[in-house]
């Protein structure tokens, strides 16, 4: 990282925005969206200036009341159906998937961690929410077709009930974190997050009930049987479904769209995650579950690997070309566009910190996570869908100018 020197010449232009050459970015740039020449801000670094109101980056509160209502009533069913003793052993397997999927999640999250209290609200949505919404659903079935229909245990419910109910009730949890927290919903990677984390916390929920059953009806053996299934085999199944419904959020995310817009690409989104869970269940049902599973169910959680690495790449990707404009207009030089932008880079500038007298690895992690948002919210503002995008804008500009200030001060 090195000194930048901003040019505060008044005649230098406001850079315009390189065409676009990827599906994921905006194709159009919105009237006022120009960047600020540099200058030097009258901010120390530790003012901080802040961003915007929390407005559009936390769920509601009636979001929380919703998840408490259901929470309670989830936990009360598990605890007169099941008992407490196998629901308390049912949680603590559950744990073990779930710990894997958010280490997963937080690896994917980590180029621009999503608000805490947003994963928190994702999870909670699919372990109580969701879970809620489709054991209603179970319970109308119950009252239309009784308790003993053949049908409805081995076709209705696994590969018809379950991915459609399921699925709506995860991905509405995705559009309403979409429709009130749209102002961190940037692209297709944060859409894969809040869907891979509402699915998490259903597939937590769902566990718990599968493995309590499991000890009950068949003790040790019967347990270790599911878990090795439900635990080992498939912990991402529910997370890669509704992370469809995610990613095609994200992309009318990038592209601007609001509630309406987004709302035919949510269709979609969630028809691919139905789609995906009739067929994993279904191979269950109808067919060779390990032959299906290795023969075609490794292969597409591959592909869905491969995937999320050329997001990444292209959130990178995007992150360089949104930093390269505010260094074209002075704000950055090019050799630190070259280090934000890549995840070598980062380790590079992070070791180079922690050589500095009294260690300044916090300011490189606070000057990388600011720039980063920097980017985020430059493309926000030339979508056009976050009215207090410039303000975040000049914010951000002045935490990194004086993050820098302060990484080279004696």
């Amino acid at each position: 990282m090195s000194p930048s020197a901003p040019s505060s010449d008044p005649s230098r232009p406001s850079l315009t925005p390189p065409p676009f050459h990827s599906p994921f970015e905006q194709p159009e740039v919105v009237p006022g969206a120009a960047i600020p020449r540099a200058d030097a801000p009258a901010h120390a670094f530790g003012q901080r200036p802040a961003v915007s109101a929390r407005w559009g980056r936390s769920a509601p509160l009636w979001v929380s009341g919703l998840v408490v209502l259901v929470a309670v009533a989830v936990v009360g069913y598990f605890l007169n159906a099941i008992g407490p003793a196998a629901s308390l052993i049912g949680m603590v397997l559950a744990l073990v998937p779930l710990a894997v999927v958010l280490f997963a999640v937080r690896v994917i999250d980590r180029w621009e961690p999503e608000p805490v209290g947003l994963v928190v609200a994702a999870l909670a949505w699919g372990a109580f929410v969701a879970i809620g919404i489709t054991l209603g659903f179970d319970l109308l079935l119950l009252s239309a077709f009784g308790p003993d229909s053949d049908f409805v245990a081995a076709v209705v419910s696994p590969v018809l009930q379950a991915p459609v109910v399921e699925e709506v009730a995860k991905g509405l949890g995705v559009y309403v974190i979409f429709l009130s927290a749209r102002r961190a919903f940037d692209g297709p990677v944060d859409g894969i997050v809040y869907g891979a984390l509402v699915g998490a916390g259903f597939a937590f929920t769902e566990n718990i009930q599968y493995f309590a059953l499991s000890y009950i009806e068949g003790g040790a053996a019967d347990t270790t049987a599911t878990f090795f299934v439900r635990g080992i085999l498939s912990p991402f199944a529910h997370v890669m479904f509704t992370s469809m419904t995610g990613f095609a959020l994200g992309l009318a995310a990038r592209r601007g769209a609001r509630a309406g817009a987004a709302f035919g690409p949510w269709l979609l989104g969630m028809a691919g995650a139905i789609v995906l869970h009739a067929f994993w269940n279904g191979s269950a049902v109808f067919g060779d579950f390990f032959a299906l599973y290795l023969t075609l169910q490794v292969p597409l959680f591959a592909l869905f690997i491969l995937g999320l690495v050329a997001l990444r790449r292209e959130e990178a990707r995007l992150t360089r070309t949104r930093l390269a404009e505010y260094a074209a207009a002075g704000w950055f030089t090019e050799q630190e566009v070259d280090m934000l932008a890549t995840g070598r880079g980062r380790k590079a500038a992070l070791a180079w910190a922690g050589s500095l007298r009294g260690d300044r690895t916090e300011l490189m992690k606070g000057f990388i996570a600011d720039a980063t948002a920097l980017a985020a919210a430059r493309q926000r503002a030339i979508s056009g869908r976050d009215p207090h995008a410039v303000h975040d804008e000049h914010a951000l500009l002045e935490r990194t100018t004086a993050a820098r200030a302060a990484m080279f001060a004696p």
